[in-house]
């Protein structure tokens, strides 16, 4: 086990030093503060890791957290500061309490970067797996204004707000792709199983098929026959489509499609706008300079149109010109929003503009999920009866042409 050498303070005030064994930095601290020692200085031992069987059998944990583990944690920090804790003991207590040993980790290199003189923001850029863009930019804000604790609460509300955004897309998305993938597996389970039965009474009639039954008896035949090259067809489009979307002429060729699709789209510019607005009012109202803002903004858009369009806004700015001309070029702003931003650089409201506006497409982002979540059950019902129905009146068809040959003869 790694053994880590260190000097802290007895509850009497006097200085001790000496060695602990622990499996990581955050633990030691942890144990030697159980000790009543108030840790000074602690630093890792060379030659003392741990062997490679012994981190086979328990690797180190991985330094991350969840959306929600992140908004705990960040609410219970602004109560705390707000309280007049110091910030030092505040990560230590938040620190002992998280039950995710990675996020532990992290909170204990952080706890150390703080004792040791580091700037809280600073501490957290080593992280960004953990503490993205935005939410450094607002520390670092609130640490130079002074308002560390409103800025903390300012980003579990954005935080929140932007997850509720996405529990309603999920929501909206969850239902057509369980549907599509039970439709796939019928209409797969149907060529494979049930139709080849129906191919040897078709053969042994000797009749000839309607062009429906004969796409429908090859699309069974190369399923049963060629499934395994099928299978890799399959892979590979959507390995190929991974890889495309990696570049970045592949990402702008998605994010257009996205925004093009038929009622989806609407919703996805609609969460686009809504999520730009509450970013660019968070950062602004936090005290971020606006050109900084925008940097954030275009880089946590999540869709390079909006991002190409923010940064040409950016450029504007830089040269002193106005923000809302640039976006208004847009096709992803409609003319409503570059307007309202534009009254707000007029007058100086920015912020509390871009709040209305987020917080009017939020609304209309749940009354479309809303909608979309009535519409879509009735939709995947029509699709399912089309596709089996389909596949029923192609089995049909050769039989009532036999039924008419017989009333023929007859």
């Amino acid at each position: 086990m790694p053994q880590f050498k260190y000097s802290a303070k007895k509850a009497d005030g006097k200085t001790t030093s000496g060695t602990v064994n622990a499996p990581n930095l955050a633990e030691a601290t942890t144990n030697l503060k159980k000790q009543g020692l108030a840790v000074m200085n602690i630093s890792h031992i060379k030659g003392s890791k741990p062997s490679i069987f012994a981190s086979l059998l328990k690797p180190a944990p991985r330094k991350r957290a969840s959306m929600e583990e992140l908004v705990i944690f960040t609410r219970q920090l602004a109560t705390m500061i707000s309280a007049g804790i110091p910030l030092l003991e505040c990560l230590e207590v938040l620190q002992e309490q998280t039950d995710n040993p990675g996020f532990k980790l992290v909170l204990g290199e952080i706890v150390e970067k703080v004792r040791g003189g580091s700037d809280f923001s600073a501490a957290l850029m080593e992280h960004p797996k953990v503490f993205y863009k935005i939410y450094v930019s607002m520390i670092r804000a609130g640490e130079a204004g002074g308002q560390l604790d409103s800025i903390l609460a300012r980003l579990a509300e954005y935080m929140e707000s932007s997850q509720a955004l996405k529990r309603e897309i999920k929501s909206a998305m969850t239902y057509p792709v369980i549907s599509l993938s039970m439709i796939l597996l019928v209409v797969v389970g149907l060529l494979v199983f049930v139709i080849p039965s129906f191919k040897q009474i078709f053969e042994s009639m000797g009749i000839a098929l309607p062009l429906p039954t004969k796409i429908l008896l090859a699309m069974s035949t190369t399923m049963r026959e060629y499934f395994h090259i099928v299978f890799l067809v399959l892979v590979g489009l959507v390995v190929a489509v991974i890889f495309a979307l990696k570049t970045k002429t592949g990402q702008f060729v998605y994010d257009w499609a996205s925004l093009k699709m038929p009622v989806m789209g609407e919703l996805f510019r609609k969460v686009a706008i809504s999520r730009f607005s509450r970013t660019f009012a968070t950062l602004i109202k936090s005290g971020v300079p606006i050109l900084g803002a925008l940097e954030i903004v275009a880089a946590t858009s999540g869709n390079s149109i909006l991002e190409s369009a923010i940064n040409n806004a950016r450029q504007s700015v830089q040269k002193g010109e106005s923000l809302s001309e640039p976006l208004s070029r847009s096709p992803v702003f409609p003319p409503m929003v570059t307007r309202m931003i534009g009254i707000g650089e007029k007058s100086g409201a920015l912020e509390a503009l871009l709040e209305k506006i987020s917080e009017f497409y939020d609304q209309q982002v749940k009354a479309l999920v809303e909608s979309l979540t009535s519409l879509i059950e009735p939709i995947m019902i029509g699709i399912m009866g089309v596709v089996v129905g389909g596949v029923v009146i192609a089995v049909m068809l050769p039989i009532f042409e036999i039924q008419k040959s017989v009333m023929k003869k007859k």
